[in-house]
C-alpha cells in the first residue's frame, strides 16, 4: 500500500456546496450496494441534499416525453432508484438532540481508508446545556457480503453522566432527486417505489417494496445492536412504509456507548424471494462479530491492492489522489453480470445510473489487467443484453446485428436525444474492442466460444448493414463520433477505425473458432456463413479512413474541415461547458471538439496511421479541444506521451488524476466521475507506461516524469503477475507469480523469467 491510504479532511464544512459534494467524495460502495455519505441525523431545513441508496442494476420506466413522436424514437427510459434510507440516526443526550448546526462542534473531521474499506467521521460536540460527547461513526459496505451496509455509531461522554437515546429510523417511502436545470440528473422527481409491506420480526425490520413499472422488488432490512450500555429500554414502531426504534440507555462521564446497524438490501433481479433471502444474508452476517466482517473487508482490499498496486514516488499528493481513484473503481463495479458501472457508479443519481461507452473504453483496461474475472463479469452484462442490443438495431431499421444503446441499465436505449446518443454507433466497436482486450490479456479462448465470439460477430454485421460501398471504398454514413460537439456525419474517422477492427477480429475470431472446432453450433445459431465472413475480411481492407493531403491529419469526418474554428480563446470562462450555453445546431456548425476523438482513435487504434499524422492530429485537434467531457484530458495525456510532448503529458495527467478530491468540475456533487478514473489509470500505464496489448503480444517503453522520482504498477498477462518498476535509472521488470512469459521492452523482445533490467529511456 501506498504510505497514504487515508483521505482526511479536518474541518467538516457546513456549507450547502461542499455538504453535498462530501455527500460523493465520502460515500460508501461495493458494487451492488451504494450509499451516499449524508450526515446520519440530517440537515436543517432549506438544506439541498442528495441522500440516497442505490444497488447496480436496479431501475424503473420512467417517461421521455418527445416534441414529436417520431418512429423509434425513446419514449420511456430506466433510471435508478433511491430504494430506501437505512442511514437515519438520531442521538439524544436526555431532552437536546444531536445536531452539528446547534451547540458547538469543538472539532471534526472526515476520512476514508482505502485500506480497511470504511469511511468515517468524528465529531467532538458541545451541546447547548453543556453536555460534551465524542461522536465516532464508521460506516462500510461489505465487499464480501456484499448485500451488507453496517454503521457503527459510537458516543463518549466526556463531561457527564446521564441517559442517552438513539433513534433508528428504516424509511421505504423514499424518492430520486431531481434538478430540471441540469442534463446530468432527472428533471422531476417521479414516484418510482409502492410500498407492499414494513413490519418488525424478531427485533429486526423489513420493508419490502415494488417498483411502479419494472415490475421488480426490493427488501431492506435493518437489525439494531447495543454493545456497553447499562440497561437498554427499547421501543419499536411502524411509521407509515417504514420503521423507527427508540433504544435508550445510560452512560458515565469517560464510558463509550456504541449502536451497531446492520442494513440488509436484496432485489427480485438476483433473488426468486428477495425477502427470504434478505433474513438468510441477515442470519450470516449476524452470525460473525463486527470485527470479524471489518477484518473480511481488509483482507479483500489487500488483495485488491496487491494485485492492482500502483505507486508513485516525489508526489504525496498525486498519489494520494490517484489511490483515492482505484479506489472508486472496486467500490463502483458490479462483482456479478446483473450490473455494469455507471457513468457515476453508486454513488449519486448523475445521469440518472445509466452505463455508458465509459465501461469499455475507460474502465475494462484498468480490469484487465489487474482483475480479469471483474473484466469477464462487465462483458458477461453485454453478452446478458444482446437481445436488447438485437431489438434496438431492428428500431433502427437493420435487418441483422445488434446495435448496442448508448445509455441503458437494463439493455434497451434511454438515449432521448438520438443525435448524440443512438447516433453513436461507435458503441459496437468499444464493447468490441473490450472483448478483444480481454482475450489479449488473458487468451481466454473459451470464454471467446462461450461468449465474446457472438458479440464481436454481431456487432459486426451491424457495420456492414450500417455502411456501404462507394467508389470501392466502406463508408459509414450519418453517425456521431465520441466528440458530441459534432454530430451525424458522414465518416467519422474514429468510428471508421473502430469498426475496421471489429470487423478484423470477427474474421480472426472465426478462423480461430474453426480451427478448434467450436464454430459450427454458433454459426448454425447465428447462420453465419463462410462468404460473410469474407465481406467482414473485404470491408475491413476497403474501410474508408478520411484523410487530408495538405493538412498531414485525419478529419475528424468528411466536412469537419469546411466548417469555421470556433474561438476558444475569445469564448468568456463562464460560458463553459459550451453545451450549457450554445444551442447545440450553433456548435455543430463549428470546429470545436468537447472531447478527444480523433486523438482518441490515435491512442486506442495507433497502428492505423504513422507516427507523423498522429503527430500533426494531435497538434491540430488540440487548439481546437474544451475538454468539457471529463474523459478528455487523460486521452491527450496518453498521446502527448507517446508523441514525446512530455511536460503537456504531465500537465494533463494531473488535471486528470484531480478531478473529484478537488472537484474541478464542480459537479461532483452528483456522484464521482468513474470512467475519468479509469482515464487516470490509463494515462500512467499506457501514458508514461508505454503499455500496449496488441496481437503480437504485450508490449512496454517506461518513461519518467521528471517531477517524479519513480513509480511501479502490477498487471497480469495471460496469468502471470507482473511488478514493472521505473526509477531515474532503470525499468525493472519483475515475475512475481506464474509462467515465464515473452513480451516487449523498449522495442525489444524479451523472456520474462525472473527480473529483467535496463535503462530508462529519458523523458
Amino acid at each position: 500500500m501506498s504510505r497514504r491510504a487515508v483521505y482526511e479532511l479536518h474541518d467538516i464544512s457546513l456549507e450547502n456546496d461542499a455538504l453535498m459534494l462530501h455527500e460523493s467524495i465520502f460515500h460508501n460502495a461495493n458494487g451492488y450496494i451504494g450509499v451516499r455519505s449524508n450526515f446520519e441525523e440530517g440537515y436543517p431545513d432549506g438544506y439541498d441534499s442528495i441522500r440516497g441508496s442505490y444497488l447496480n442494476g436496479f431501475y424503473d420506466y420512467a417517461e421521455m416525453k418527445q416534441a414529436e413522436k417520431l418512429y423509434g424514437m425513446v419514449e420511456e427510459k430506466q433510471t435508478i432508484l433511491n430504494v430506501a434510507d437505512t442511514q437515519t440516526i438520531f442521538l439524544y443526550l436526555e431532552d437536546e438532540v444531536f445536531s452539528m448546526y446547534e451547540g458547538t462542534v469543538l472539532s471534526g473531521r472526515r476520512w476514508v481508508d482505502m485500506e480497511a474499506g470504511c469511511t468515517g467521521r468524528q465529531v467532538v460536540w458541545r451541546s447547548p446545556k453543556g453536555k460534551e460527547v465524542e461522536i465516532t461513526i464508521k460506516r462500510m459496505t461489505s465487499f464480501v457480503r456484499t448485500s451488507l451496509f453496517t454503521i457503527e455509531y459510537a458516543v463518549k461522554a466526556l463531561n457527564f453522566d446521564g441517559e442517552i437515546t438513539f433513534v433508528s429510523k428504516h424509511e421505504g417511502d423514499v424518492s430520486n432527486y431531481s434538478n430540471p436545470d441540469d442534463p446530468r440528473v432527472a428533471a422531476k422527481s417521479a414516484r418510482h417505489l409502492i410500498p407492499v409491506s414494513a413490519k418488525y420480526q424478531e427485533d429486526v425490520s423489513y420493508v419490502v417494496t415494488n417498483t411502479s413499472k419494472s415490475n421488480l422488488k426490493v427488501c431492506t432490512a435493518v437489525k439494531n445492536q447495543l454493545q456497553k450500555g447499562k440497561g437498554e429500554c427499547r421501543e419499536q414502531e411502524i411509521c407509515g412504509h417504514g420503521a423507527e426504534e427508540r433504544i435508550e440507555t445510560h452512560i458515565t462521564r469517560g464510558a463509550t456507548v456504541t449502536l451497531v446497524k446492520y442494513s440488509i438490501f436484496c432485489d427480485s433481479i438476483r433473488h426468486r424471494d428477495c425477502k427470504q433471502q434478505a433474513e438468510e444474508e441477515l442470519k450470516q452476517a449476524l452470525g460473525i462479530s463486527l470485527e470479524k466482517h471489518y477484518e473480511e473487508q481488509k483482507a479483500y482490499l489487500a488483495n485488491y491492492w496487491e494485485q492492482s498496486a500502483l505507486e508513485i514516488e516525489g508526489d504525496e499528493e498525486l498519489s494520494l489522489a490517484v489511490r483515492y481513484n482505484l479506489y472508486q473503481l472496486v467500490q463502483s463495479v458490479s462483482k456479478d453480470e446483473y450490473g455494469n458501472i455507471a457513468a457515476k457508479g453508486l454513488s449519486g443519481e448523475g445521469y440518472e445510473g445509466h452505463y455508458f461507452w465509459d465501461t469499455e473504453m475507460y474502465i475494462q483496461p484498468f480490469f484487465v489487467l489487474t482483475n480479469p474475472d471483474i473484466s469477464r463479469n462487465l462483458i458477461s452484462y453485454r453478452y446478458k443484453t444482446l437481445d436488447e442490443a438485437r431489438e434496438n438495431a431492428r428500431i433502427c431499421g437493420h435487418k441483422k446485428g445488434a446495435l448496442y444503446p448508448w445509455r441503458t441499465i437494463e439493455g434497451s436505449e434511454c438515449s432521448g436525444y438520438f443525435v448524440s446518443g443512438t447516433a453513436q454507433y461507435h458503441i459496437n466497436g468499444d464493447i468490441a474492442h473490450a472483448v478483444v482486450a480481454y482475450y489479449l490479456a488473458t487468451k481466454d479462448m473459451e470464454f471467446i466460444a462461450d461468449q465474446g465470439a457472438e458479440i464481436i460477430f454481431e456487432t459486426a454485421r451491424l457495420w456492414m448493414d450500417a455502411g456501404n460501398y462507394h467508389r470501392g471504398q466502406f463508408h459509414i454514413h450519418e453517425v456521431t463520433g465520441p466528440d458530441e460537439y459534432t454530430c451525424m456525419v458522414d465518416n467519422n474517422y474514429y468510428t471508421n477505425v473502430c469498426a475496421q477492427y471489429n470487423l478484423h477480429w470477427a474474421v480472426i475470431f472465426y478462423r480461430q473458432l474453426k480451427d478448434l472446432g467450436r464454430i459450427e453450433t454458433l454459426a448454425k445459431k447465428l447462420s453465419i456463413t463462410e462468404q460473410e465472413v469474407a465481406d467482414f475480411e473485404q470491408a475491413e481492407k476497403n474501410m474508408y479512413l478520411p484523410y487530408d493531403e495538405e493538412l498531414g491529419i485525419n478529419p475528424q469526418d468528411d466536412t469537419f474541415l469546411q466548417k469555421p474554428v470556433w474561438d476558444i480563446e475569445g469564448t468568456p470562462k463562464e460560458n463553459f461547458p459550451l453545451l450549457l450555453h450554445y444551442h447545440p445546431l450553433y456548435l455543430y456548425r463549428h470546429q470545436v471538439c468537447k472531447q478527444a476523438d480523433t486523438v482518441l482513435a490515435h491512442f486506442i487504434f495507433e497502428d492505423a496511421q504513422d507516427m507523423e499524422t498522429i503527430q500533426k492530429s494531435f497538434a491540430y485537434y488540440e487548439k481546437i479541444t474544451t475538454h468539457d467531457s471529463s474523459l478528455s484530458t487523460c486521452i491527450y495525456s496518453i498521446v502527448a506521451a507517446k508523441l514525446g510532448l512530455y511536460d503537456k503529458a504531465y500537465e494533463y495527467f494531473g488535471d486528470s488524476a484531480k478531478l473529484d478530491l478537488w472537484n474541478t468540475h464542480h459537479n461532483t456533487k452528483d456522484g464521482i466521475h468513474t470512467a475519468n478514473m479509469g482515464g487516470t489509470y490509463m494515462t500512467i500505464v499506457y501514458g508514461f507506461g508505454g503499455l500496449r496489448l496488441k496481437e503480437s503480444g504485450l508490449y512496454l517503453a517506461p518513461l519518467l516524469p521528471e517531477q517524479w522520482q519513480g513509480y511501479q504498477f502490477r498487471i497480469n498477462y495471460e496469468g502471470t503477475h507482473i511488478q514493472v518498476e521505473i526509477d531515474q535509472e532503470v525499468c525493472i521488470l519483475r515475475l512475481l507469480s506464474g509462467e515465464a512469459k515473452e513480451l516487449h521492452l523498449y522495442g525489444r523482445k524479451l523472456l520474462l523469467e525472473n527480473t529483467v533490467t535496463a535503462k530508462r529511456v529519458q523523458a
